[in-house]
C-alpha cells in the first residue's frame, strides 16, 4: 500500500515518529501540501492522510488509485465523504484523542478570561507591583468561576468533559446537542442554544461543523448573552461570525472571547478578531499536546491496518 501524508507537520514536528504508519506501507509524508500540488502528490496513493488540507469531490475524482482516506483528526469536514462514499472509499477520523487536552485547554482560555495572568506576569517584571507600594495590586476584575454558569454546546465527549472540570470548579452545568443519549453521571440541564446563550456566564463551543450550522453564532445569538459573559470557541471557525464576535466585544455586548479557531487558517491579518478588544487568539493548539497528538498516531495506524484487513473501523461516510 503506497501511503501519503498531506499535512504532517502538525502531528509530527519532530517528536511524535511515523514509525507505526510507515510499518503498513511504503510512506511518503509531506509537511504541508498547497492546493495546487494535491492531485500530483496524491496520484499514486492507495491510502491519503490529511489533517487540514482539503480532498474535494474534483480532487476525490482524480485520484484513480485511492482506496482509503484517513483524517488526522477529529472534524472531517475537509474531505468531501459524499464523493468518496460514492467511489466507495471509505473515510476515516480519529474521534478520542484529544478530550483531556481540549478540556484542559477550555480552562486555560476560561482562567485567563477570569484573572488575566499573562497580564499581570507582565506588569510585575514591567516593575508595576514593586511602584504600587502595595502588597498586592490588580488591574482587572477577578472573576471567581464557583456558582457561575457554564453552557457547553456540543455534550459529546469534550462537552461532556469540560462539564465535569466545571463542577469541580463549582459551576452549574447547561448544554445543548442534536442528540441527547448517553448523559453524564454529574447533575446538568438540557437547553435550547438560544436559552443556553441567554442564561450563561460562559458559553463554550465543542460540536462539529456542519452545512447547517455555519455562522450561527451571530449578532442576535450574541445579543442574548449577559454583558459580563465570556465565549469560547475551540471547536470549528466556521460556527462563528467573527465579525460579528469582534462587534459584540468592542460594544460591551459581552465581557470577552477566546477562539482557538478561527474561518481560514492560519489567520488573516484583516481577521476583526485581531483587532478587537477583549478577545483572545490563540493558533488552534487545543488539541496539539504530545500526549494527544501520541494518541492520534496510534489510532490513525489502527485505522490504516483495520482498512487493509478489510474491517474498516471510524468511518465517517
Amino acid at each position: 500500500m503506497r501511503i501519503v501524508v498531506l499535512d504532517g507537520f502538525t502531528l509530527n514536528p519532530s517528536d511524535n515518529p511515523w514509525d507505526d504508519v510507515a510499518s503498513l506501507g511504503e510512506l511518503t509524508v509531506h509537511d504541508k501540501t498547497a492546493g495546487p500540488d494535491i492531485v500530483s502528490r496524491s496520484r499514486n496513493a492507495d491510502i491519503i492522510l490529511t489533517n487540514k488540507t482539503p480532498l474535494s469531490a474534483d480532487t476525490i475524482a482524480a485520484l484513480p488509485n485511492l482506496k482509503f482516506i484517513g483524517v488526522l483528526a477529529t472534524g472531517y469536514n475537509i474531505v468531501d465523504i459524499k464523493a468518496a462514499r460514492e467511489r466507495g472509499i471509505p473515510v476515516s477520523n480519529v474521534p478520542v484523542y484529544g478530550t483531556d487536552s481540549v478540556a484542559q485547554f477550555t480552562f486555560a482560555l476560561i482562567l485567563e478570561m477570569c484573572h488575566h495572568v499573562g497580564h499581570h506576569n507582565h506588569a510585575v517584571h514591567n516593575g508595576r507591583w514593586a511602584a504600587a507600594g502595595q502588597f498586592c495590586f490588580w488591574d482587572t476584575p477577578l472573576i471567581e468561576l464557583a456558582g457561575k454558569t457554564i453552557g457547553i454546546v456540543g455534550f459529546g465527549r469534550i462537552g461532556q468533559r469540560v462539564g465535569e472540570v466545571a463542577r469541580a470548579f463549582g459551576m452549574k452545568v447547561l448544554a445543548a446537542d442534536t442528540y441527547r443519549g448517553n448523559p453524564p453521571a454529574y447533575p446538568f440541564e438540557w437547553r435550547e442554544i438560544p436559552d443556553l446563550f441567554a442564561e450563561s456566564d460562559v458559553v463554550t463551543l465543542h460540536c462539529p461543523q456542519t452545512p447547517d450550522n455555519g455562522g450561527m453564532v451571530n449578532r442576535e445569538l450574541l445579543a442574548k448573552m449577559k454583558p459580563t459573559a465570556f465565549f469560547v470557541n475551540t471547536a470549528r471557525g466556521g460556527l462563528v461570525n467573527e465579525r460579528d464576535l469582534a462587534d459584540a466585544a468592542n460594544s460591551g455586548v459581552i465581557a470577552g472571547a477566546a477562539c482557538d479557531v478561527v474561518s481560514a487558517e492560519p489567520i488573516s491579518p484583516e481577521n476583526p478578531l485581531l483587532h478587537a478588544k477583549n478577545i483572545l487568539v490563540t493558533p488552534h493548539i487545543a488539541w496539539a499536546t504530545l500526549a494527544a497528538r501520541k494518541r492520534l498516531m496510534k489510532t490513525t495506524a489502527e485505522n490504516i491496518a483495520a482498512f487493509i484487513d478489510g474491517k474498516p473501523t471510524n468511518v465517517v461516510n
